[in-house]
């Protein structure tokens, strides 16, 4: 049993040092489903034989950056190993919630798992010579811990292997565990499984469009009546923006994950639109909207985007542009430009940058005459 504890910690060892630059890469907060097949090793004082096959099913959630959780069933069957016993056969059913550590959300992704759950321990062994029968049905406790990874072939196909300790506790009368008829018993298990993601990759909602002019509604008709009275032409009035649309990378305005200004943003601000704020009071309300990319929960999103528009409306009103002429709004993830299909964190930063943005356009001109 020592032997088996010194592998996973050696494994989990290795694993660690090699791997801890990768740890903020993306998540995408996917459910899936791990149906998977393993190998177990039974703790010695069960004599059972050495190495059986199991099989099981798991369901898994992305909750953050770092964790997952994963409900997972899994039964064995093992045939009786000793001569004290001339046939038989020992079974383990556990059900538990494992948390998972990734350290990496690239393509491969290495993580650390520790779970708690219960186990059905049931032993059958019928006696050799003067032995009695070893016989008995438990259900106990049951925690594991373990190391493991997954590679994903696609955002919604991948592979999961992981090798974990198993403790609960078993129970057989008839001098199977010595003078005690209950023990605690450590199986060791390699599982193999295959890792069905669901909900990839994102749908992408058409980028807005926005009209090239800015106009004013026009009057309805008046209804004819008698006698008629023509009113006098109305002045023509101006079709053109006085403000053409602005979009302005976050990173130009922000810092990663931040909506505070950078010095670069405000200089950009006061040269493109603090002046012309001041100089064409004909742009009675000017709007905000900041976008974000996919990456993180939606509502996370959302807030990130609110903040920011918030902190270019601020700072435009801090420049001395009238509050009342500035809407600011945030969309979140939900206008992007563009759609990708990386796993790898750098390249879908890289392809997820036009969604991360800031649009400044005129929703209300007052026409001039």
């Amino acid at each position: 049993m020592k032997l088996k504890m010194m592998t996973i910690a050696v494994a989990g060892a290795c694993a660690l040092p090699a791997l801890p630059a990768l740890a903020d890469d993306a998540y995408r907060g996917a459910w899936y489903l791990l149906p998977n097949i393993g190998v177990m090793h039974p703790d010695s004082d069960l004599k059972a034989d050495d190495y059986n096959f199991s099989y099981g099913v798991r369901v898994g959630k992305e909750l953050n950056e770092k964790w997952d959780i994963q409900l997972g069933l899994t039964h064995v069957r093992a045939d009786e190993d000793s001569r004290a016993y001339s046939s038989g056969h020992y079974r383990q059913t556990t059900l538990g919630l494992d948390m998972l550590y990734f350290l990496s959300r690239d393509k491969f992704r290495p993580f650390l798992l520790a779970g708690l759950g219960a186990a059905r321990n049931s032993v059958h062994y019928n006696g050799a010579a003067l032995n009695p029968d070893a016989d008995g049905s438990y259900t106990s406790w049951m925690g594991n811990i373990g190391v493991g990874a997954q590679y994903l072939f696609s955002e919604n196909i991948g592979l999961q292997a992981d090798i974990r300790q198993v403790y609960s506790r078993a129970k057989a009368d008839g001098g199977l565990f010595g003078s005690s008829s209950r023990e605690t018993v450590g199986n060791t298990y390699l599982n193999m499984g295959l890792v069905i993601r669901f909900g990839a990759p994102r749908q992408v909602a058409a980028a807005e469009t926005m009209p090239a002019e800015v106009m004013p509604r026009e009057p309805m008709p008046e209804p004819i009546s008698a006698p008629v009275v023509k009113a006098a032409p109305e002045p023509v009035r101006s079709q053109e923006p006085v403000f053409a649309k602005m979009t302005i990378q976050s990173e130009v305005l922000f810092g990663f994950d931040q909506s505070e200004l950078k010095d670069a943003g405000k200089r950009i601000l006061d040269a493109q639109v603090v002046e012309q704020m001041k100089s064409k009071p004909q742009i009675e309300l000017l709007l905000i909207t900041g976008h974000t990319d996919r990456i993180g929960s939606d509502k996370y999103n959302q807030g990130l985007s609110e903040r920011r528009a918030q902190s270019v409306k601020d700072y435009l009103t801090s420049q001395g542009v009238e509050a009342a002429r500035l809407h600011s709004m945030g969309k979140g993830e939900s206008n992007p430009l563009v759609e990708c299909t990386d796993t790898s964190r750098k390249d879908l930063i890289q392809c997820l940058q036009p969604n991360r943005r800031v649009e400044l356009e005129i929703e209300e001109q007052r026409a001039t005459r």
